[in-house]
């Protein structure tokens, strides 16, 4: 296989990174990060194989959580587990809150397209069948250097808030899905990855 047929993913220095201010867990400040992070001198499309080996790059990933907040004030989540066919196998079998993936260089082919936007909806789509209206914000970054997969990627957390909880699962690798009480979600945080359980903790306690 050629360096041509291999997905090639948006990833920015991970020095670059730490030169704007390196964290651990959930940042809220994403005005301190973001021009530059996407500062087009600043990001490159590398091989997916390479980059998931390689700590010197981040791979930024969209990371969508979806909420929904009933007549009587209650909110529930949007939670799902991976299934075996899974692109990032090291996640299988965890559970998620999470809908998101990597930024495509096919992503950015288009005139006046916007790289990272028409990323994350194309995993949107990819992954979800939203029937309600919705509005998505961002709300954070995530950074988690403790485990393999999380020093070779940085989240960019956005919150979908969503008029009803009308959200189902678009492939078979999404198991288990569908809205849950918050606090249900809060006190099993283990059986979570590790950034859906730092994003359960930072927004929702």
């Amino acid at each position: 296989m050629t360096d041509a047929d291999v997905e090639h993913v948006l990833v920015v220095p991970t020095e670059l990174f730490h030169s704007i201010g390196h964290f651990q867990g959930f940042c809220g400040d994403v005005d301190r990060y973001l021009d530059t992070l996407f500062c087009p001198s600043n990001i490159s499309y590398r091989p997916r194989p390479a980059m998931e080996e390689d700590p010197t790059f981040k791979q930024l990933i969209p990371y969508v959580i979806f909420r929904h907040v009933g007549p009587d004030g209650k909110v529930s989540v949007y939670q799902y587990s991976r299934g075996g066919g899974s692109g990032e196998k090291r996640l299988v079998a965890k559970k998620s809150v999470g809908i998101g993936g990597h930024i495509s260089q096919e992503d950015g082919e288009a005139q006046d397209s916007d790289p990272y936007h028409d990323g994350m909806a194309r995993e949107l789509q990819e992954e979800v069948v939203i029937d309600t209206t919705f509005e998505i914000k961002l709300v954070g970054l995530i950074n988690d250097d403790k485990t393999e997969v999380g020093k070779v990627h940085l989240g960019i957390v956005h919150i979908c808030d969503v008029a009803e909880p009308n959200v189902k699962s678009n492939e078979a690798e999404i198991e288990g899905n569908g809205f849950q009480p918050i606090q249900a979600l809060l006190e099993n945080l283990d059986g979570f990855e590790t950034w859906s359980a730092i994003c359960l903790k930072a927004l929702f306690t």
